[in-house]
């Protein structure tokens, strides 16, 4: 389900140092429902440093962040994600040791106790048809239902990113912010996960927040984009709107 509100994420203002060093400058972003918002930029240009404080991992030195309407500014990112926001990372976060269908039921069993406020629901959650029944059911849309029995370490790197992004979706957010969701794919990897995100921001009309070096990603996904220079953003429309601009072409696109 969609917000009700006219921006499901909002930065305002936002400013971000590093003792002198100051990495963001006065930057604006707004997410509308059911959207994808695309950051992109050249290296250095502040891109993780303002995904950080969007998903909680770091406070801002001045703005506002608010997710839904309520201010988050010094909320937490474990608060955050627990709020409504399911985070991926540039290096897959998954527990090696431990099958595909163990971390998922990890996330699920995650979810549930903080819903119920009751650790010991644990035990019953984990031995709950319903709950294989989700994950099998997750796991199948993303392209590892054959591999839910074997560990995840074992996993091709394409494959471990799939199996976080269906841990995160397992937590029903309502938002995705996704770092560099393709780095480190191979080309065939990158095509079936722009389709699959295409198809969760659709089917389930989710918004997304991403940061991504792949043009072809960018401009297949976004309905929005976002151009940062110097902790500074530079430019902000449409795809079409940002390809256009002699600007992001001359810092960053190229001509």
């Amino acid at each position: 389900m969609t917000s009700s509100v006219a921006h499901i994420l909002q930065a305002q203002r936002i400013f971000k140092n590093y003792g002198d060093i100051r990495v963001l400058h006065d930057v604006d972003l707004e997410v509308a429902p059911g959207t994808t918002h695309a950051v992109i930029g050249p290296n250095g240009a502040g891109k993780t440093t303002l995904f950080k404080v969007l998903s909680g991992e770091l406070f801002a030195s001045a703005g506002t962040v608010r997710f839904e309407g309520r201010d988050v500014s010094r909320v937490p990112g474990h608060a955050r994600v627990r709020g409504g926001m399911g985070r991926t990372f540039q290096v897959a976060r998954v527990f090696g040791e431990n099958t595909v269908l163990d971390n998922m039921t990890v996330a699920i069993e995650s979810r549930e106790t903080v819903k119920t406020l009751n650790p010991l629901r644990f035990l019953a959650i984990s031995r709950s048809s319903a709950l294989l029944d989700e994950c099998r059911s997750i796991l199948g849309q993303l392209g590892l239902g054959a591999r839910m029995h074997e560990r995840a370490g074992v996993l091709a790197y394409g494959e471990r990113k799939r199996l976080e992004l269906a841990m995160t979706l397992a937590l029903k957010p309502r938002m995705l912010l996704l770092d560099e969701p393709m780095a480190g794919m191979s080309p065939g990897d990158r095509v079936a996960a722009v389709e699959l995100l295409a198809r969760i921001s659709k089917e389930l009309s989710m918004s997304i927040l991403l940061t991504e070096h792949d043009m072809s990603v960018v401009f297949a996904l976004a309905d929005q984009v976002t151009v940062l220079n110097y902790g500074r953003v530079i430019a902000c429309g449409s795809p079409e709107e940002v390809k256009a601009s002699p600007l992001v072409r001359e810092v960053y696109l190229g001509h």
